[in-house]
């Protein structure tokens, strides 16, 4: 068990171009059916994916033209620091506070590379005091918002009376390829969206909810299901194994030892809140977690309107979650490179 933080806030935060799916379509037609033969049987998964738009840093244009490391990484270091700004602006006026409350920052994207990292970059523009505790965390992928969280609410416990800010930041439309002729980027240009999910943690004091617990599940042999190539031109996605069988036969029984280490057990859970990793993925969800078909709504409507966004997206699902009014208990789920299960309990304060 966590010794109790509170969540007091919670923002989102997306770029301004908008994709619609069917012209994302269109434009991955334009570009991949000449040149790779199974373009053709794998353009269903534009239809099927349950997305019917997304948000992205970049015009729809931008992706018609090839882009090496540096194109991709300016484009990463202003889209994100412009998301973490807007999106930790926010959370900080939901709470109340201003930047110079915050004694640490959590700042979660494996969507780029940014050293100096974007919390010292958003430093002068957002005025955080200059002994705040900086904790970048690169590499938790679809985990990043569960696993952020775990970090944060146990960084706020570790320190009584202080306060943590969480900045989730994905880009994940800038791992486009044009040189990749494979299923995964097809998949991946077919789910992928930017979004960026702020939060204020603290250990005391009244709040949304209490985060009560938290664990992770990392299974052996698994490094192949999901991450990043890294060559010359950029990051390269990783599927190699299909999520959605793997999470219907495993996830289950994944999260039901994460509960019982900290006491709890499936029946004591009113509300999933998952990581809607695409819409096969969330059907496999409900029924690895033996929840009624349609369960995940918020997840669905989400995937939707936001397409996958990685670490940020279930913070999406939170927030929705939050304005239709939390349960006693929810329990946060994303699955992310490892290959990993992470959870975090909610209990509502209402």
């Amino acid at each position: 068990m966590l010794h109790a933080s509170r969540l007091i806030s919670l923002a989102t935060a997306v770029p301004p171009h908008v994709l619609v799916q069917s012209d994302v379509s269109a434009a991955a037609s334009n570009i991949f059916s000449s040149r790779y033969k199974d373009f053709d049987r794998l353009s269903r998964v534009f239809d099927t994916a349950g997305i019917d738009k997304r948000h992205a840093v970049q015009p729809l244009e931008w992706f018609f033209e090839q882009h090496g490391w540096p194109e991709r990484t300016a484009a990463y270091l202003e889209g994100a620091l412009s998301l973490f700004v807007e999106a930790a602006t926010k959370a900080l006026d939901q709470a109340g506070i201003g930047a110079k409350e915050i004694d640490t920052i959590v700042t979660v994207s494996s969507t780029g590379i940014a050293t100096p990292s974007l919390e010292a970059r958003a430093f002068g523009l957002m005025g955080f005091r200059e002994d705040v505790q900086r904790v970048p965390v690169f590499g938790l992928g679809c985990a990043g918002g569960v696993s952020g969280l775990s970090i944060a609410a146990r960084l706020a416990a570790a320190q009584p009376g202080s306060t943590v800010l969480l900045v989730a930041v994905e880009l994940c439309t800038l791992a486009f390829r044009l040189d990749e002729l494979t299923k995964a980027n097809i998949v991946a240009t077919a789910l992928f969206g930017d979004g960026a999910a702020a939060c204020v943690l603290r250990s005391a004091g009244e709040g949304i909810a209490e985060v009560e617990a938290a664990g992770e599940h990392t299974w052996q042999d698994t490094l192949d299901i999901m991450g990043w190539n890294v060559d010359p031109e950029g990051f390269g996605v990783v599927f190699a194994r299909a999520i959605p069988p793997f999470a219907e036969e495993h996830l289950g029984p994944a999260v039901s030892g994460i509960l019982d280490r900290v006491g709890l057990g499936m029946n004591d859970v009113d509300r999933f809140i998952c990581h809607p990793g695409g819409k096969k993925v969330i059907t496999a969800l409900e029924r690895a977690l033996s929840l009624h078909q349609g369960s995940l709504d918020h997840e669905r409507v989400v995937l939707s309107e936001y397409g996958n966004m990685s670490a940020p997206t279930v913070l999406f699902v939170l927030k929705r979650a939050v304005q239709a009014g939390l349960p006693h208990r929810s329990v946060l789920t994303a699955l992310g490179p490892g290959f990993t299960a992470s959870c975090v309990s909610l209990k509502s304060a209402a």
